[in-house]
């Protein structure tokens, strides 16, 4: 399940990114993609740039789903890790224990 909504993700980044560049401000859409004859026989420029717009909204609306979902998917995937102060805190506690006791010496002495 969540390899196929990362796969759906990751797709519907793509073609947003590609729909966002085909996009122009000025309001004539695919024109410079060499598809213009095409397009605008299809379509009027309004109405390739109001397409355009709506199938943004439309891939927008679905990456913020995807993104949701995989979010929510995900929650409970990696178990929080012990913090660096509390691990090397108990590290400490236990070289400490398992230190001899300094007034005994480790090596017998010679007499």
């Amino acid at each position: 399940m969540g390899s196929v909504l990362l796969v759906i993700h990751l797709m519907t980044a793509i073609f947003l990114v590609i729909l966002i560049l085909m996009q122009r401000s000025s309001g004539g859409a695919l024109s410079g993609l060499g598809g213009a004859s095409g397009a605008n026989s299809f379509l009027s420029a309004r109405g390739t740039g109001n397409l355009l717009t709506r199938l943004t909204a439309i891939l927008a609306t679905i990456f913020f789903i995807t993104s949701i979902s995989l979010s929510i998917y995900y929650r409970g995937a990696m178990k929080p890790q012990a913090s660096i102060v509390e691990t090397v805190a108990q590290s400490a506690a236990q070289n400490t224990d398992s230190t001899p006791d300094s007034s005994v010496p480790s090596v017998p002495l010679d007499k």
